[in-house]
């Protein structure tokens, strides 16, 4: 490496759109690492190739002790949206900003609470089982449900959760959002209802459809107390982040008849164990934590993070990506 080129370490994740972004600077040059690569072996390779200058993140975690054996750390991102595996007040500290890829993966994410509204509503894994099994009769005793005039109330009215109420909106829903750190007056102003009790704003919903982040306030946000608010008809879909739904209260609720069913793109603990208690409940559709990792989306995202990167490098950091803004200055 010439004395004046930044390394950058890229996981195995960053598509070609990203990779062509930095390739076609010859100041940069990259080092591939695997996306689920173990914190030590990962510290290790940081100090093989130190000093190292910024770093694209999938899964990997990220905090103090990376940080030192990079040794000139100047830019940390994320392929994605989700930082809770970043230490951001460690970044913070040394002047170093974290960013993350704004709306490249938003689309996808709405769409996926979407498909999993209508998938459960449409009891799609019911009536395809029920004509391969050759219970054709039996279809009338599993009658699907409309989205047409229901009401959906969704948690988070930041990039994902105003699309997915754009999308629910087209489906002729009737939109109720709660989110604490937007106004009423925005919520109106975008075509929606404001709620600020959501207690009181959950007996009223069939569908809610969590779009927050995970935080010290959020995490175990839908506990036991919380589900009893719902309607036994409503099903709750979370393609946020695992752990803001108490998993334990949410079977109990599925296997009880007090929710009608549930849509998860993410765990307490992923991947969840095997032989996990809700993968034996019929209410319920799972995904792997894809909802935003479309073939699209992911290459959106790992552009958006190229240019993350060199944003910060040329020392004009793309601000609305930044997380930690204090650094800015």
């Amino acid at each position: 490496m010439t004395a004046n080129k930044k390394k950058i370490f890229i996981t195995e994740t960053l598509s070609q759109p990203g990779r062509a972004v930095l390739n076609a600077r010859d100041d940069i040059e990259t080092i591939e690492f695997p996306n689920l690569i173990s914190a030590r072996d990962f510290e290790a390779l940081l100090i093989e190739h130190a000093p190292v200058h910024g770093v694209a993140l999938g899964a990997t975690r990220f905090g103090e002790p990376e940080i030192e054996a990079a040794k000139d750390m100047k830019v940390v991102t994320r392929i994605g949206v989700g930082y809770d595996a970043v230490d951001v007040p460690a970044l913070s500290r040394r002047g170093i900003p974290l960013l993350v890829v704004g709306i490249a993966n938003s689309p996808s994410v709405a769409e996926q609470a979407l498909f999993m509204m209508l998938t459960l509503a449409k009891r799609a894994v019911e009536l395809h089982a029920l004509v391969k099994d050759g219970k054709w009769a039996t279809r009338l005793g599993k009658l699907p449900y409309d989205l047409y005039g229901k009401t959906v109330l969704i948690i988070g009215f930041g990039r994902i959760g105003t699309r997915t109420a754009k999308r629910c909106l087209a489906m002729e829903m009737n939109v109720l959002v709660y989110d604490p750190y937007k106004t009423p007056a925005e919520i109106k102003a975008a075509g929606y209802e404001p709620v600020t009790d959501l207690d009181a704003a959950l007996p009223t919903a069939d569908f809610v459809s969590i779009h927050c982040p995970k935080t010290p306030e959020t995490i175990a946000m839908f506990d036991a107390t919380r589900l009893k608010r719902m309607k036994p008809t409503a099903y709750l879909v979370n393609t946020a982040r695992g752990g803001i739904v108490n998993e334990a209260a949410l079977y109990d609720a599925l296997a009880s008849g007090q929710l009608a069913g549930a849509g998860l793109d993410v765990f307490e603990q992923e991947p969840p164990p095997a032989g996990h208690s809700l993968f034996e409940l019929p209410n319920v559709i799972i995904a792997p934590h894809v909802a935003g990792v479309t073939v699209e989306a992911v290459d959106r995202m790992s552009e958006q993070t190229a240019r993350n990167i060199l944003s910060v490098l040329d020392g004009e950091p793309i601000r609305q990506n930044v997380i930690n803004q204090e650094v800015l200055g």
